[in-house]
């Protein structure tokens, strides 16, 4: 009898990291996909991206709608209350054999503990890493916690999963599955991006993401002001603007980026997502990728396109030499970007290393769910120390 897999996704980013696992389980003669969707993949407001999903060949099995119309940490606490009541009553009627959950956002932890809760085994991805300006980090640790099988992004992510009590035998380095892409998708020539988006490219262009900052005071309507000004003093060089997550303070810097984007609709588009494919297509032919998103640091630097990397957000993450980092102060941000687009850089020798891999770790997620055989009763896994008196 096959294994049910379920997949959780509860965010567009999420979902394009996904995509050759997704693609892979459900081609397996030994799997069966059932996929749960949440989040703001079922929002209006942020794209309605479940659309996508059904377009590239997926069924959704369920739909866990949690998401509250509000823009504070209460909102985010009760979806997160909500998740747990519909994580519940579609996993009972699912009753997969394990369930994949990948990162750190707080619709996964819902879904995490619930799995827990109903003794299904999680395999995580991408644990152990750091993100100290958002609580996204503590959420990763914990979903750690409640996981059974890890497969990590690098080695010294796969040491701190064992640092946090995980037995070796479980955690696996396999590399950032959005890397997969790398290998195995076909990207869009410039000409099929402009033509996708309605949006002709004509100049160099930037890639803009800002999320919130949850666990600091970087306040996300003064961020992003400043990262448009910042924007303004490169006139030459088109920006797509994508929306931020759906993190408390998200919403209030939607207004902001569809008014800079209506007062300059010549040189900037702004859209609630790309899409894994657009996203990645237009990387490629990128000038730079700005913002505060995880994908600047584990994806952008294998196309060797240089990343701003923009406050606290991403803070301890692992990056390559093609991460520049920025405060969110506005003449920080024209420093990097002018040295990110500088002839200097074009003209450095070194070739960009990315330390999350170079792309084949879908087949290996595969293979370690195929082996897995579930113990509830986890034994926690004491790392040496010299203990102090």
């Amino acid at each position: 009898m096959n294994k049910k897999i379920a997949v959780f996704t509860g965010t567009r980013a999420e979902y394009g990291l996904l995509y050759w696992l997704l693609k892979d389980i459900k081609s397996s003669t030994e799997l069966d996909l059932q996929l749960l969707v949440s989040g703001t993949h079922l929002s209006p407001e942020f794209g309605e991206t479940f659309h996508q999903i059904e377009n590239d060949g997926f069924v959704v099995d369920e739909k866990i709608e949690i998401l509250l119309s509000s823009n504070s940490a209460v909102g985010t606490a009760k979806s997160i209350g909500l998740g747990v009541i519909g994580f519940a009553d579609a996993l009972s009627r699912l009753q997969p054999d394990a369930i994949v959950i990948l990162g750190d956002r707080f619709e996964a932890l819902a879904a995490a503990q619930t799995a827990m809760i109903l003794r299904i085994p999680i395999v995580h991805l991408h644990g152990g890493e750091l993100t100290e300006g958002a609580y996204d980090d503590a959420i990763r640790h914990a979903i750690t916690k409640l996981s059974y099988l890890h497969c990590t992004s690098t080695e010294e992510y796969r040491q701190r999963v064992i640092q946090l009590g995980e037995a070796p035998t479980r955690v696996h380095n396999v590399g950032a599955i959005g890397l997969d892409h790398l290998q195995r998708s076909n990207l869009m020539t410039l000409k099929e991006l402009s033509n996708s988006l309605d949006f002709e490219i004509t100049q160099p262009f930037f890639i803009v993401t800002y999320h919130p900052v949850t666990l600091s005071d970087e306040s996300p309507e003064a961020s992003m002001h400043a990262i448009l000004t910042a924007l303004d003093t490169f006139p030459d060089h088109q920006v797509i603007l994508t929306y931020p997550n759906a993190d408390d303070g998200g919403r209030k810097i939607i207004p902001i980026i569809e008014k800079y984007a209506l007062q300059n609709s010549t040189r900037v588009i702004a859209l609630p997502s790309l899409g894994h494919l657009r996203y990645l297509s237009a990387v490629k032919y990128a000038a730079a990728v700005i913002g505060n998103s995880s994908s600047g640091i584990i994806e952008v630097p294998s196309f060797d396109v240089p990343t701003v990397n923009i406050g606290s957000r991403q803070q301890g993450r692992i990056a390559a030499k093609s991460v520049l980092h920025s405060t969110v102060t506005t003449n920080n941000i024209i420093q990097a970007i002018s040295d990110a687009i500088s002839q200097k850089y074009k003209d450095k020798d070194e070739k960009i290393i990315n330390p999350y891999g170079q792309g084949n770790t879908s087949l290996k997620v595969i293979e370690l769910v195929k082996s897995l055989r579930f113990n509830p009763c986890k034994t926690f896994h004491d790392v040496s120390f010299n203990k102090v008196n």
